[in-house]
């Protein structure tokens, strides 16, 4: 058994648009990321049987604007929170970008490193799959918690994908075993 992980990134913040890298703050949607969220919502309907969002503000308002009426419950668990930048939460984008690399084991200053992420996301899926075996849910998180899956799930490597370019797509489908519970992944 598994469970079907419908992973989306949450819609587009006024941060996004600004050029900000958020981190930790809470942020908010746009305009065009409340109209994201609804489109979003009307194509995760089918077969979802519950969602999971960071708590940080953005990710929640993805959520609620997507399923609102839907019935679909929605948990929010803090381990799907962003990288925290610590320092650079907040910072522009070009800023953080250029010091990702240095940060996959090393913590941000006052912040985390890209691995706790990970961590973090592996404790997320031991619970996941406890829980909700042989069920499909959404999650709704950030670009950290998506290399942190392809780590886990598909066995690539950080170093690998905090240098590349981020390709947005509607959704990334995940299959989740007891395999992928972090046990064995590989190392930055």
């Amino acid at each position: 058994m598994a469970v079907e992980l419908v992973y989306e990134t949450h819609c587009t913040s006024t941060d996004n648009e600004a050029g900000i890298a958020t981190g930790w703050l809470p942020g908010r949607l746009s305009t065009t990321g409340r109209q994201q969220a609804r489109e979003l919502g009307a194509r995760r309907r089918d077969g979802v049987v519950a969602g999971f969002s960071s708590d940080l503000h953005r990710a929640v308002q993805t959520a609620q604007i997507a399923f609102a009426g839907s019935g679909i419950p929605i948990h929010q668990d803090a381990r799907l929170r962003e990288c925290n930048y610590g320092t650079l939460n907040g910072a522009p984008v070009t800023q953080l970008a250029a010091q990702r690399r240095h940060h996959i084991r090393a913590p941000f200053p006052e912040g985390e490193s890209y691995q706790q992420v990970v961590d973090r996301t592996a404790e997320f899926l031991r619970d996941l799959i406890r829980d909700w075996n042989g069920q499909r849910v959404v999650v709704i998180a950030h670009s950290a918690n998506r290399w942190a899956l392809d780590v886990l799930v598909h066995r690539r490597r950080l170093s690998d994908l905090v240098d590349a370019p981020f390709g947005w797509q509607p959704g990334w489908i995940y299959q989740i075993s007891a395999d992928d519970q972090g046990a064995g992944y590989p190392r930055p």
